[in-house]
């Protein structure tokens, strides 16, 4: 029970205040004057303004609350190393059975700090606040942690606690624990493709000084290098960016003896490899309808720099026409196919025949650099079959198919077996249907003795399209020069360019095109494996998390030449995968997790917000075993903890649950009152 006096004026808070002060001044004058009855004449005109006040007597009836207390664990990836996963299980039923003891004390668990593919390092605070978020702040006891003592999400004062109750953390692992991790200082984000970047890395180990580490450096997958680097030194390694997309350095120290886990003894760092420009040379033979196709498919693409070149005027065409007076400009035969060839990542002849313009010498160039990486498509028309065609040059041997002839008939291009496998042909829009939903060509090249099984045919079955590898170099060849029929949009058109954009692609060794590749994928939460092939059948492929723990999958295949397999992606760092032969990496989240940066325990950590608090960091176990200290409930004190004790604070919350009230003034009593009072002023009056 409460009980206290409340006012309800019954006039106006001004009038009230003017009637104390008139009153305070007639008892002035009445005291000062030594008026006879002077007390009695002031008590009356007291009572008169305290009726005026309208007090009354109230009485609260209240049910106390319960002070809660939070109890946040962490699940973090990194309470797997050593026993801490054991302490943590121990210390937490201690605590708990503990906390409950204490008499009006509500106890609340949360788990936190799980793996969930996208937070970076161990948080632990936002779930204190979740756990509390329908506590008032005037109930809350405090709150302990049980962590290994890395938490990524620590307020920068008390304020950002939300409440004001001690703080309280119980340190998992051991004191002098041991471990080597690799710390990237500076590394890019970026870099042009067959240019360096350099990396500077650092080796750190806690625990140990002056020890020596071995220092392996990979680019995906592959080791390029090896060193010995000491305990604290920094060092740096140039980098080739050998491709686009991701180039994904690992920077790998050998263990260290007793070391608590060797996960972070490896770092990542992703580049991403970007073409300055892809310089394409495009040389058109006689003049047709569909050169303007090819050209308008390079000018599109911002990323090329196109050099084009169209033999308008043979050296064996002669009309007299002095040459200062022509507005053509002189093929630069020497410097292109001799000079700068290998600048080229893309030569295309589009219905180019020898004309006595480029050497023979010049072709074998031509086929030196695609077997040294470079690469080759020839768009093919009745040139090819003709006695001046490039095949009876050097560059026959690296040529897909010999010609024998022309086919002129109206046909559909299909698919082939190959074709629905190969990237560069898969799914080509309106190729499901028989026939396809193409327009015709009119026209096509016989060939014989091909070296790969065509991806497109024509008239008869005849090859089409054929995609071939040549040393390290890729050769296309196109066996019509109708494709333009396609962009005109002639009965339709075709998907010209799709087909000519996957295929000048494939050229140009786009890894999403390869025939035979092995990727990884993030999908939300899940990892996406997909393996492309041309076969039949593959090998299960062999995953293997961050943290080491490897996996088998089975892949299924779903469209052709595609098989894929998923699963969760539950913890952050590189990822990686292999069928044997093909490897593939994945970085899933930050590149280096926050998580496994630094993974020894430490106190110092929370200390500074635990000791602000009124609370304690401390460890849990000491040599023997689980060492808790004692819980105690403590009312009112700015100190937490002491030897052997940590407390909470308990409050003196309450709710209302019934209210009394008795007006002084109202009814019988108040009128006794004020007839006392003035029957008190008339008696004294009378005497």
């Amino acid at each position: 029970m409460n009980y206290g006096i409340a006012f309800t004026p019954l006039v106006p808070s001004i009038v009230l205040w003017i009637a104390i002060a008139a009153i305070v001044v007639i008892a002035a004058l009445l005291l000062l004057a030594r008026a006879r009855g002077a007390a009695v004449r002031v008590a009356a005109l007291a009572l008169i303004v305290l009726a005026l006040a309208n007090p009354s007597f109230t009485r609260e009836d209240r049910e106390p609350l319960s002070s809660v207390a939070a109890v946040v664990v962490d699940k973090s990836p990194s309470q797997n190393f050593g026993d801490r996963n054991q302490q943590t299980e121990q210390a937490r039923t201690e605590l708990v059975d503990a906390l409950k003891k204490i008499k009006g004390l509500e106890v609340r668990v949360v788990e936190a700090g799980q793996a969930d593919g996208e937070t970076d390092g161990t948080h632990l605070f936002g779930a204190l606040s979740s756990a509390l978020s329908d506590v008032p702040v005037d109930r809350v006891a405090g709150a302990f942690l049980i962590t290994d003592g890395r938490v990524h999400d620590i307020p920068a004062n008390t304020g950002g606690l939300g409440f004001q109750a001690p703080v309280h953390a119980l340190i998992t692992g051991a004191k002098n624990e041991r471990d080597r991790r690799i710390a990237i200082t500076a590394a890019p984000r970026f870099g042009i493709v067959g240019q360096t970047q350099t990396i500077t890395y650092r080796l750190d180990d806690q625990g140990v000084t002056g020890d020596r580490a071995k220092i392996t450096i990979r680019r995906d997958g592959e080791t390029i290098s090896e060193r010995t680097l000491q305990s604290g030194q920094t060092s740096s390694v140039d980098i080739d960016i050998k491709h686009e997309g991701q180039n994904i350095v690992e920077i790998e120290a050998s263990p260290l003896e007793n070391e608590l886990t060797p996960v972070n003894n490896r770092a990542v760092v992703s580049i991403d490899g970007v073409r300055d420009k892809l310089r394409v040379l495009l040389v058109s033979g006689e003049p047709h309808s569909g050169e303007r196709t090819w050209r308008n498919l390079l000018k599109s693409d911002a990323s090329v720099d196109l050099v084009h070149f169209t033999i308008l005027r043979p050296p064996e065409k002669q009309d007299g026409t002095p040459i200062n007076e022509l507005s053509l400009i002189a093929f630069p035969t020497r410097e292109l196919f001799q000079q700068k060839i290998n600048e080229f990542q893309l030569i295309i002849f589009d219905r180019y025949a020898r004309q006595g313009v480029l050497p023979v010498a010049y072709f074998d160039n031509i086929a030196r650099y695609v077997r040294s990486g470079g690469a080759v498509l020839v768009s093919a028309g009745p040139d090819y079959a003709s006695n001046t065609s490039i095949w009876r040059t050097p560059l026959d041997s690296v040529l897909p198919a010999e010609p024998v002839g022309v086919t002129e008939k109206p046909f559909y291009a299909h698919l082939t077996d190959a074709g629905k496998r190969h990237p560069v042909t898969r799914g080509l829009e309106g190729s499901a249907f028989e026939p396809p939903h193409w327009s015709r060509f009119f026209r096509t090249v016989e060939t014989r003795n091909a070296v790969s099984p065509p991806v497109m045919t024509g008239a008869n079955g005849e090859p089409l399209l054929l995609l071939s590898r040549f040393g390290e170099g890729r050769v296309a060849l196109l066996l019509t020069d109708h494709i333009w029929l396609w962009a005109r949009g002639y009965e339709g058109g075709g998907p010209h360019l799709d087909l000519l954009r996957r295929m000048s692609h494939w050229l140009m060794k786009q890894p999403d095109l390869d025939e035979e590749a092995l990727r990884l994928k993030v999908q939300g939460h899940d990892l996406e494996v997909i393996r492309q092939t041309m076969g039949d059948t593959i090998a299960p492929v062999t995953v293997t998390s961050p943290s080491g723990v490897a996996r088998d999958l089975t892949l299924t295949e779903g469209e052709p030449g595609q098989w894929r397999a998923t699963m969760p992606a539950g913890e952050l760092g590189l990822w990686q995968a292999t069928d044997g032969t093909l490897k593939a990496l994945i970085n899933v989240g930050p590149t280096n997790p926050k998580e496994f940066s630094e993974v020894t325990s430490t106190t110092e950590t929370l200390k500074p917000l635990t000791q602000a608090t009124g609370g304690d960091a401390r460890r849990v176990a000491d040599g023997s075993g689980i060492d808790l200290p004692r819980i105690v409930g403590v009312h009112s004190t700015s100190v937490f903890h002491g030897d052997g004790w940590m407390g909470v604070r308990l409050r003196d919350a309450s709710v209302v649950k019934g209210v009394g009230v008795l007006p002084v003034f109202a009814g019988l009593i108040g009128l006794l009152l004020l007839l006392g009072a003035f029957a008190g002023t008339w008696l004294r009056e009378g005497r």
